[in-house]
């Protein structure tokens, strides 16, 4: 898909660089361990390849270089903490008079 669309245009949504192709190139790292042959899609290469030189994109991918981290050795504080911003988050009401369903 990635291939085809970048047939015509040098990024995900045109010519300029957006948030499209920031959020598709990490999905799109792990290519060898899916057992893919990048020479085969040679529009996606020249994306993939551009995007991998990117300073900006290197940094980011150094921030989660390195092991997993092991959540079962944190203090419990730490892991009450992170639950609390994960999964005690609730969503705004929409308000009143939007757009109804046909």
């Amino acid at each position: 898909m990635l291939n085809n669309r970048l047939f015509d245009r040098r990024y995900l949504a045109g010519d300029e660089y957006t948030i499209a192709d920031m959020i598709s190139y990490p999905w799109t790292v792990g290519w060898q361990a899916q057992g893919q042959d990048i020479g085969e899609f040679r529009y996606f290469k020249r994306w993939f390849d551009e995007l991998s030189a990117r300073p900006a994109v290197q940094r980011g991918l150094a921030v989660t270089a390195g092991p997993p981290e092991d959540v079962d050795s944190l203090p419990a504080e730490e892991k009450e903490r992170r639950t609390k911003l994960l999964f005690n988050q609730r969503a705004r009401p929409a308000p009143e008079g939007g757009l109804t369903a046909a």
